[in-house]
């Protein structure tokens, strides 16, 4: 804890300056190294150490959005990521690991934009189909509108937010279903959920885990 201390609070220091007018990748590309290299907690480091990225970005303004998904980079590259934090603490190469760590940044970006991308022209798609062969277009338009904001919802909720009443969003539903646009994800009777299919098929990509034998995602 004597050495725990002190680490965090020139950490904590080197996040807040700003008199090395270090841009805010490059800064924090040091600082995930810093917090992973101190390792404070006894699981969790790498989970937090990716969210410190984000957070860092985000506040400095180059995410307007906290949403920058490093964790698949890393587990892909993780014989990379791994190396390349021991070569710093041992070396100091730094040169290798900030090569390695925006280029990271940058093919998680394109992904990023490449997904936002697909979604808008699946919510587009998906309302002009609703639209056209729909025996009830106008309230599973209303519905498709709140599955874009949230792509799992129940049938209570949706007449909660629609002012619907509940046979007819459960004809929604239903219609919706027929589609191929939700599916309902519990198997329930009573208290069933629908998922926006296609949706959550985009926003999940890459979040399957690796194989048992190889699943060791970077510090947890």
């Amino acid at each position: 804890m004597n050495e725990l201390d002190p680490c965090l609070d020139a950490l904590e220091k080197f996040m807040h300056e700003d008199r090395s007018r270090l841009p805010a990748l490059i800064k924090a590309g040091l600082l995930h190294v810093q917090f992973e290299t101190i390792h404070p907690f006894l699981d969790g480091n790498g989970r937090i150490g990716r969210l410190l990225v984000t957070l860092f970005l985000k506040v400095h303004g180059v995410l307007h959005s906290p949403l920058l998904y490093l964790s698949l980079y890393l587990k892909t590259h993780r014989g990379d990521y791994y190396r390349l934090l021991q070569e710093v603490r041992e070396r100091g190469a730094w040169e290798p690991w900030l090569e390695f760590f925006l280029d990271g940044v940058a093919e998680t970006a394109n992904q990023a934009f490449d997904a936002a991308t697909r979604i808008v022209g699946l919510f587009k798609e998906d309302r002009e189909r609703i639209t056209a062969e729909s025996e009830r277009a106008g309230s599973a338009v209303r519905v498709h509108d709140l599955l874009q904001q949230n792509p799992f919802l129940t049938a209570n909720l949706l007449v909660e937010r629609t002012g619907l009443s509940a046979p007819t969003v459960n004809a929604a539903l239903a219609d919706l279903e027929r589609l191929g646009v939700v599916e309902e994800v519990t198997g329930r009777r009573r208290g069933r959920v629908f998922g926006y299919r296609r949706y959550l098929a985009i926003l999940g990509e890459g979040t399957d885990p690796l194989p048992a034998q190889q699943d060791q995602t970077p510090g947890g």
